[in-house]
């Protein structure tokens, strides 16, 4: 038999069957996505360097659905808001992805060029160089805490007792739509108020 035109797994397919595990199960296995793409599991092998590469294949797609561009635009605040929104669109689409991606080191060159765009922005707006990593770092923690909460079960208090906990059961029932929403943009409003001090200063 010939070789077939169109070959059985590359590091896109790869990726992809990655995903489609991590989203439906939290985690993935070498052998499991060999399994889905119908392939050996020492084959995989050839394109990836195992776990720790297929990890860094799902970061880098991930992470290139933000758009980096609006970093380059003025005034700072708007650009960094802009940039949070859509880190936050991107990583909403695969949040069960989120933990393995924090325990493990960022590697891939396409996610790093990202980070050095934000360094840059935060520079030539002003901020301090020690202050630089904890600003972005801070724009993260909300970032990836929402987008998390998005894929939270819709009811994440269960009262078996209104009568025990009568203050939050009245607040359970006035939570508007869109409150997962509103939360992000409370905590990003938050952090860029603090980061305008912060430049003042």
């Amino acid at each position: 038999m010939g070789r077939p035109r169109t070959p059985l797994i590359d590091r896109e397919r790869i990726t992809t069957a990655a995903l489609e595990l991590v989203d439906a199960q939290g985690e993935f296995s070498v052998p499991q996505i060999a399994r889905k793409l119908g392939v050996q599991t020492g084959s995989l092998y050839h394109h990836v360097e195992g776990r720790d590469g297929i990890i860094e294949l799902m970061r880098e797609r991930v992470a290139g659905a933000i758009d980096t561009s609006v970093l380059e635009h003025s005034p700072w605040d708007s650009a960094l808001v802009g940039w949070a929104r859509s880190y936050r669109a991107a990583f909403a689409a695969h949040p069960r992805v989120i933990p393995l991606l924090m325990a493990s080191p960022i590697r891939a060159p396409r996610v790093l060029e990202g980070y050095e765009q934000a360094v840059r922005a935060l520079l030539d707006a002003g901020f301090a160089l020690p202050s630089v990593l904890t600003v972005i770092t801070a724009v993260e923690n909300v970032v990836l805490g929402s987008a998390l909460d998005l894929a939270a079960p819709e009811t994440m208090w269960e009262l078996s007792d209104d009568d025990s906990t009568p203050t939050l059961a009245r607040a359970l029932a006035a939570v508007p739509a869109g409150q997962s929403d509103a939360a992000f943009e409370m905590g990003l409003n938050a952090c860029v108020e603090h980061f305008r001090r912060l430049l003042d200063a």
